[in-house]
């Protein structure tokens, strides 16, 4: 059976592969790449490949797909309760994007080591009319707190602009062992990362202030002014003061405790418009510093 699509305004400039992942299944790339080459999908009834870039007048032809019944392991199938659970932590919705207060212990994409993601869940949710939200930004796995999807491709563009240009920002709320003693300052240092067999070399600046503190534990605000991978966790390891929590930056045995790391707000000028959207605290960090006297304001 041949199957035509119709190329919309939020898919202009889109690549091939994207808009099938998208639109018709989240599938591996390679079965894109395969699909492609033997011409079971083609635009303008032509052979391309898979960077092809999408334009209005483009029209794309399937020929006897036979996808509904194949599952894959990289795509995740929430439960309608476990899709209820995650709209309850909708902090704001617009035509535009969707807030969130993300939970610990869930990624924001699917990994080779996190089937379970938000992306997937999302876009099964009412408010994505089964669209894949697009990411503008993330925060890590044990990490939570604020996060944006985009419901467009133009939000999306504007969004990750914004953060490109420094013009999104973002307070993190944390607790880190021992008593950081000056009240406020800028952790400026080079972070390590590799890719693959490569090491690369970034800097990375952080504003922090201390809220409340103690001899065993310091409530901490920071500032992240650059947004490099794990830079709040690995600058509170290089300052002395791991974040409780984290089994992977610290100097402290490993326990079972969530990560006391949270994204508490963002805040970002939209046409002329202060935008700020804030995220509770979740019960488990209030309890700990409850339990370990440090004064919160939630």
């Amino acid at each position: 059976m041949i199957k035509s699509y119709n190329i919309i305004d939020d898919h202009d400039g889109m690549r091939v592969d994207r808009w099938i992942k998208k639109n018709i299944q989240n599938i591996p790339q390679s079965l894109i790449e395969k699909l492609l080459r033997s011409g079971k999908i083609k635009i303008d009834k032509k052979k391309v490949k898979s960077n092809f870039k999408l334009n209005l007048k483009n029209k794309i032809f399937t020929y006897n797909l036979n996808l509904e019944n194949k599952t894959y392991k990289n795509i995740y199938n929430p439960s309608k309760k476990i899709l209820r659970s995650n709209e309850k932590e909708i902090i704001y919705d617009n035509e535009n994007y969707l807030v969130i207060n993300k939970k610990s212990g869930i990624s924001v994409q699917s990994g080779t080591k996190s089937l379970k993601n938000l992306v997937d869940i999302y876009s099964k949710s009412k408010f994505f009319n089964k669209n894949k939200p697009y990411t503008v930004h993330r925060i890590d796995k044990e990490t939570s707190g604020v996060l944006i999807f985009a419901k467009n491709r133009k939000t999306a563009q504007l969004f990750t602009s914004l953060f490109r240009l420094r013009r999104m920002h973002k307070t993190y709320t944390a607790i880190c062992f021992g008593e950081i003693l000056d009240k406020k300052g800028t952790w400026s240092s080079q972070l390590v990362k590799y890719e693959g067999k490569k090491k690369i070399i970034e800097n990375a600046i952080t504003k922090f202030r201390v809220l409340n503190k103690n001899s065993k534990y310091s409530l901490v605000e920071f500032k992240p002014i650059t947004g490099r991978k794990h830079q709040l966790r690995k600058q509170s390891l290089n300052a002395g003061h791991p974040i409780v929590g984290d089994n992977k930056y610290t100097f402290h045995k490993k326990n079972n405790k969530k990560l006391m790391l949270h994204a508490s707000n963002i805040k970002f000028i939209l046409k002329e418009k202060k935008i700020n959207h804030n995220a509770p605290l979740p019960d488990y960090f209030l309890e700990f510093a409850k339990a370990n006297y440090l004064n919160v304001l939630n």
